[in-house]
């Protein structure tokens, strides 16, 4: 007999747009890792991702978007940087909430079913 109580079902989600991917969980840890550090290039070393790659990322969600989700900063005695805009920083929140609540909609479904 199995134990229903220790199964979980898991799911990807994304949000997307016409224009493409704005939001899945590797774009959010990205542009976590772009909070925390400050920067594009330091965050795609951490997600051991090539700079290319990371700014691809980041565009094309802006693209999808219509609205920046980073800003870029130059300059100043540290240097530039990279910082998240208000709006990716809400992405962020809003994705992570759904995201969770699809996860316990699937759990439910599953103990409903079985």
């Amino acid at each position: 007999m199995t134990k229903f109580y220790l199964l979980k079902i898991k799911s990807k989600i994304w949000i997307e747009t016409e224009e493409g991917i704005l939001i899945s969980e590797g774009r959010v840890q990205l542009l976590q890792l772009i909070d925390a550090t400050g920067s594009l290039n330091k965050a795609a070393k951490a997600m051991n991702i090539s700079y290319q790659k990371a700014w691809k990322l980041v565009d094309a969600s802006n693209k999808a978007s219509g609205i920046p989700l980073i800003e870029s900063q130059v300059g100043g005695n540290k240097g530039g940087g990279t910082v998240l805009t208000p709006y990716g920083k809400k992405l962020i929140v809003a994705f992570e909430a759904i995201n969770l609540a699809c996860w316990d909609f699937l759990d439910l479904e599953l103990k409903k079913h079985l």
